[in-house]
């Protein structure tokens, strides 16, 4: 027997709860800039290149294009590109001593970030135990 499933994304219920409800919509609009913050630096840190940078600025405090260059195994101008979007959307600062330029993570960022690389160094813990 074949199953109507037209309808199964309609929410079909006896009582709403508006306390529930407002109290949720209040979280969501207290949290607004949480969100914001937290929703663009994953968009960026979504991707595998980007994410390893950051790991490293979390570990390093402070690298530049060439240390990130090595270190990936990459070139300078794909890793100053993945450099550009992070510092567009304001997730890494950087400062010049000279010539050379070196990228960290922004404070506020890391704080967001940290739960994610402590992750990623108890599966990489996990891992060597096993």
């Amino acid at each position: 027997m074949i199953k109507n499933t037209d309808n199964l994304s309609n929410c079909i219920r006896e009582k709403a709860n508006p306390m529930q409800i407002n109290g949720c919509r209040n979280k969501i609009k207290e949290n607004a800039y949480s969100f914001s913050q937290l929703s663009g630096i994953l968009s960026l840190a979504g991707n595998e290149v980007r994410l390893k940078i950051l790991y490293l600025l979390q570990q390093e405090k402070e690298l530049c294009p060439c240390d990130l260059s090595d270190i990936l195994g990459m070139s300078i101008p794909a890793v100053s590109q993945h450099l550009r979007k992070m510092k567009d959307g304001n997730i890494i600062g950087f400062r010049k001593d000279g010539q050379t330029i070196f990228y960290s993570l922004r404070n506020e960022h890391l704080r967001l970030m940290q739960p994610f690389f402590t992750m990623i160094n108890q599966a990489n813990a996990l891992i060597e135990t096993v």
